[in-house]
């Protein structure tokens, strides 16, 4: 599979998915916190199945 998430979109996936993985640890929010593995995954291997099903790619080649 070839990477489809861009610089921009990966730090952001990357964020979002340890701000709710921490925020789920420390008790603020439930345990459906533990989805932001998903985005962060996604932002650490630049793949993301759903931009793929959904024709999507913010990764810019030249």
């Amino acid at each position: 599979m070839k990477a489809n998430v861009g610089k921009v979109d990966r730090v952001l996936r990357i964020v979002v998915g340890v701000l709710l993985i921490l925020l789920s640890l420390s008790g603020v929010i439930g345990w459906w916190g533990w989805i932001g593995v998903i985005p962060l995954l996604t932002g650490i291997v630049r793949i993301c199945p759903a931009y793929s099903l959904l024709g999507f790619d913010t990764c810019k080649r030249t």
